[in-house]
């Protein structure tokens, strides 16, 4: 479930894997979560439409909460709030 109310311009990291396909940019964010704090938010730039399946279930299988998810222009935006 995404947070409408939440503000996109606040983000702590971001981490674009434009051109990349499953699994790399799931095997990316696990990279990138583990160098970041419990409560930071961590916006995910992606070209893949797996990414539209795997961001929920990656968010809901470690506690994240999936802030915010949108699509334009065959880019998938994704902000995540660690746990």
């Amino acid at each position: 479930m995404t947070d409408n109310t939440y503000d996109p311009c606040a983000f702590d990291a971001s981490l674009d894997t434009t051109g990349l396909y499953c699994p790399e940019p799931i095997m990316l964010m696990h990279n990138k979560v583990r160098d970041m704090a419990p409560g930071q938010v961590l916006k995910v730039i992606a070209t893949d439409p797996t990414t539209t399946r795997d961001v929920p279930k990656f968010c809901q299988f470690l506690g994240h909460q999936l802030l915010l998810q949108d699509e334009s222009d065959d880019h998938y935006v994704y902000f995540l709030r660690l746990a």
